[in-house]
């Protein structure tokens, strides 16, 4: 792929990145807050081993908690990765594109792990609209945060390139 076109692919996944990220961050946080505020009520009526559980949400299922933690995680780490990743994309030089892929990588592991979660949620059912949005918002940031990772290891592999072409290896 040509230098121009993997480098504008790249910004435009990672300004996209960043506002998915940033809307799954903001409905994984509600939805934290949410679970705080009305857990008392809600698990008091409980019988003792669930009662105890330290991931219990009072609306969706028991895949819930895991799923808006796992969620909130990988929206802060992604909205931090696709700053960071577009400094480094505006750099374009070899030391700041491993960076940039290899952060990437990372965040589309922790999208991936709650796009997992998502999945179990669907399966279990049973949960609310605002639940639904989250999880779709999360396996469309794993798709696109897998595109974005493939754009910035494309600008390594001609970075490289021209930096081995320049220097006269053999």
């Amino acid at each position: 792929m040509a230098s121009g076109g993997s480098k504008s692919a790249a910004y435009i996944l990672l300004i996209l990145n960043l506002a998915l990220y940033f809307i799954v961050t903001v409905i994984a946080a509600w939805a934290v807050n949410h679970g705080i505020q009305r857990s008392r009520e809600a698990a008091s009526v409980l019988s003792l081993p669930a009662r105890i559980f330290p991931i219990y949400f009072p609306f969706g299922n028991m895949a819930t908690g895991l799923f808006v933690i796992f969620s909130l995680l990988a929206g802060v780490v992604g909205m931090g990765t696709s700053l960071a990743g577009l400094h480094n994309v505006f750099q374009w030089d070899l030391p700041n594109l491993n960076a940039a892929a290899a952060s990437s990588l990372i965040t589309w592991a922790l999208t991936l792990l709650a796009m997992g979660l998502a999945c179990k949620e669907i399966d279990i059912g049973w949960k609310d609209s605002n639940l639904r949005t989250l999880e779709v918002m999360t396996i469309i940031v794993s798709a696109t945060q897998l595109f974005c990772t493939g754009a910035i290891h494309a600008g390594v592999e001609d970075a490289a390139w021209k930096r081995n072409r320049m220097v006269g290896r053999v």
